[in-house]
């Protein structure tokens, strides 16, 4: 057993081992940093280990200096589940060759103390998401039961065959097993396009894990899954804006009928929308409709950054801000969705606009999410978007705390809670 964490590296095969000699190390922006063991937990069960292609592992040797690990090895990243913020990142050395890594968060990760840890902080408890609540062959049987009740339903097809099926999707699995949240796809088409999408990529190097709905449902496909998930479902949660769409405002028409019909049929449950927040004016009447919650997705609270990023057509951060503000203002349950990235979340600049923005919109709920992407080609964006001179970052456990001081009254999480 070591007395500090230790690096671990991967041959071509993925076969890990470690390397005693050298300090584990992490990443925070460019700069490459001792993994403080305060920060570190036991890798969750839940947790894929990557090997990174073209990339040998950094440690720091007994003098302190960072010194790269076998070259004929890769460096390892952690890929978290659901409910875990990554504190910091693989710290690597990228070979001019190395290709882009696929859209994942690639958490650093050591030995220590006889097992896998991770500097990561776990910030929502809540089990809708946890493989072991899920019964595959029970949930299988109940999408072959629905799609016998609805055969003429794309949604329960699309949500069924291809979300449970193809991508594993747990709220997918959940409308099936009618309890929590369920997914209502609508929208194939996106007013941004944003770097890190998942549904969607023009770049050539990397490759969208998911494909957005091809076809727009009608009001009754959707009522038909709604309704009765709302009915009976425990902790019931029907939302628009899930990973295999685009935006779902631009189908605002057909959302704001939806919701009118199904609150006319029942009250229960909270009808919520995931969105960029681009299309204010159909926020209010999304709202006056019968919205209950709102998400709404920020990389940065600095304009140019988030512009850099979410590469916006036809609307701008202002459109956000007053979305957020046309949301408070009708009484809408507002969560931001924060994708959160070492070094660049916690920058003091980011920092302090971030608060600028908390102190403005009043949130309920902050949800900490990682930014799932290349750490080298996102902070390419970033430094084109904002030159700056480097600065230390707070870190990101330091940030949540000063948050949280700043603003006791708003709820730290990671998925959209139920109301009431």
């Amino acid at each position: 057993m070591t007395a500090f964490p230790i690096t671990v590296l991967a041959d071509s095969q993925g076969r890990i081992t470690d390397r005693p000699e050298l300090y584990a190390a992490g990443r925070s922006g460019r700069d490459i940093i001792p993994i403080n063991p305060e920060l570190l937990i036991p890798l969750p069960a839940e947790s894929t280990l990557y090997l990174l292609p073209g990339r040998r592992a950094l440690g720091f040797n007994p003098k302190a200096n960072i010194e790269p690990a076998d070259h004929d090895h890769f460096a390892v990243a952690a890929f978290l589940p659901p409910g875990y913020v990554a504190l910091a990142l693989s710290a690597f050395e990228a070979a001019k060759t190395a290709p882009r890594l696929p859209l994942f968060c690639y958490c650093a990760v050591c030995w220590y103390r006889g097992r896998f840890q991770v500097p990561a902080l776990r910030v929502d408890h809540d089990p809708k998401h946890d493989p072991s609540r899920f019964d595959m062959k029970q949930v299988r049987r109940e999408i072959r039961r629905r799609l016998r009740q609805y055969p003429g339903n794309r949604l329960v097809a699309h949500h069924g065959l291809v979300c449970v099926n193809e991508y594993g999707c747990p709220n997918a699995a959940n409308l099936f097993l009618q309890r929590w949240e369920a997914p209502v796809a609508v929208s194939g088409g996106c007013n941004a396009a944003c770097q890190g999408c998942i549904s969607k990529q023009d770049e050539k190097t990397i490759r969208a894990p998911q494909a957005r709905i091809g076809f727009i449902p009608t009001v009754d496909e959707i009522v038909e899954i709604a309704v009765p998930h709302l009915k009976k479902a425990p902790r019931a949660i029907i939302s628009f804006g899930q990973g295999c769409e685009g935006e779902p405002l631009l189908q605002g028409d057909l959302i704001e009928s939806a919701i009118r019909e199904i609150r006319r049929r029942t009250p229960r449950g909270a009808i919520h929308l995931n969105t960029n927040g681009s299309l204010p004016d159909m926020v209010e009447r999304l709202a006056a409709a019968g919205l209950d919650s709102i998400r709404i997705s920020l990389n940065s609270s600095r304009p140019a950054l988030y512009a850099a990023y979410y590469r916006c057509r036809s609307y701008s951060f202002d459109d956000v801000l007053e979305s957020f503000r046309i949301a408070r203002k009708a009484g809408v349950w507002i969560s931001v969705n924060y994708l959160t990235f070492p070094g660049v979340t916690d920058d003091p600049a980011e920092v302090n606009a971030f608060s600028k923005l908390l102190q403005a919109i009043s949130p309920r709920m902050i949800q900490w999410r990682n930014l799932n992407i290349d750490p080298d080609w996102y902070l390419d964006t970033v430094e084109r978007a904002c030159p700056s001179k480097r600065v230390t970052p707070l870190g990101l456990a330091a940030l949540m705390r000063q948050i949280r001081g700043k603003f006791p009254e708003i709820r730290f999480g990671y998925f959209n809670p139920p109301l009431g």
